[in-house]
């Protein structure tokens, strides 16, 4: 995993969560730390930032549970995205 890609996801989901400390792995869904308005919020920054497309099927809260999970995703679509 890159540590920019890290840092920057970390940071996205860091002035959101309301949670006062966020590890990489923290469920910010399960444990309340966001609302669900910002799931679509989370989906459409992944879209904007790292200039991935979100399918449908991608549309998977396992794939936007966590730092981690994010960071993932993205590594998957970016190693999938035709050159």
């Amino acid at each position: 995993m890159s540590d920019d890609l890290i840092k920057t996801v970390r940071a996205f989901i860091g002035e959101h969560v309301r949670d006062t400390e966020l590890t990489d792995d923290h469920d910010i869904f399960a444990t309340g730390s966001v609302s669900s308005l910002f799931a679509v919020q989370l989906v459409m920054w992944v879209e904007r930032t790292f200039g991935v497309t979100v399918q449908p099927a991608d549309l998977d809260i396992e794939n936007f549970r966590t730092v981690n999970d994010v960071v993932r995703f993205v590594e998957g679509r970016r190693t999938a995205a035709p050159a």
